[in-house]
């Protein structure tokens, strides 16, 4: 459920343009391209828009696919899923259920015990270092 709730011109005031674009208009980083992809540092992955957390880095890990990898969210209530059949593909969209915000995709051919794959753009997401 939506909690946050802001018009566009406010999320443009707090959103940088690229993060805009990923955030509110369903955008996709370049493969390889986020600063989040090689990312070791343990810590909590918090929404880049409202700042919930979303990830922790025990649940990242390299994937190989050029987008930050997670096997689970840090609670099923964080995120929502929702069929997405955009660009002429069938594929299930995750979207922060705070505030709405396009996070990325997730696929089922991630590593066990979920075998899912949480393939977030790093502009979604800000890491929060412990």
């Amino acid at each position: 459920m939506t909690n946050v709730t802001k018009s566009d011109i406010e999320w443009k005031k707090i959103l940088t343009p690229e993060q805009y674009e990923i955030l509110r208009e369903k955008g996709t980083e370049l493969p390889g391209s986020g600063t989040h992809d090689q990312e070791t540092a343990q810590g909590m992955y918090r929404c880049g828009a409202c700042g919930v957390p979303l990830f922790t880095a025990e649940t990242k890990y390299h994937s190989g696919s050029g987008w930050p990898s997670f096997s689970a969210p840090v609670d099923s209530s964080a995120v929502t899923l929702a069929a997405d059949r955009s660009n002429g593909m069938v594929r299930t969209e995750v979207t922060c259920a705070t505030c709405g915000s396009h996070l990325g995709h997730v696929f089922d051919d991630g590593p066990q015990p979920t075998g899912q794959r949480f393939c977030i753009n790093s502009l979604a997401l800000n890491l929060e270092k412990s």
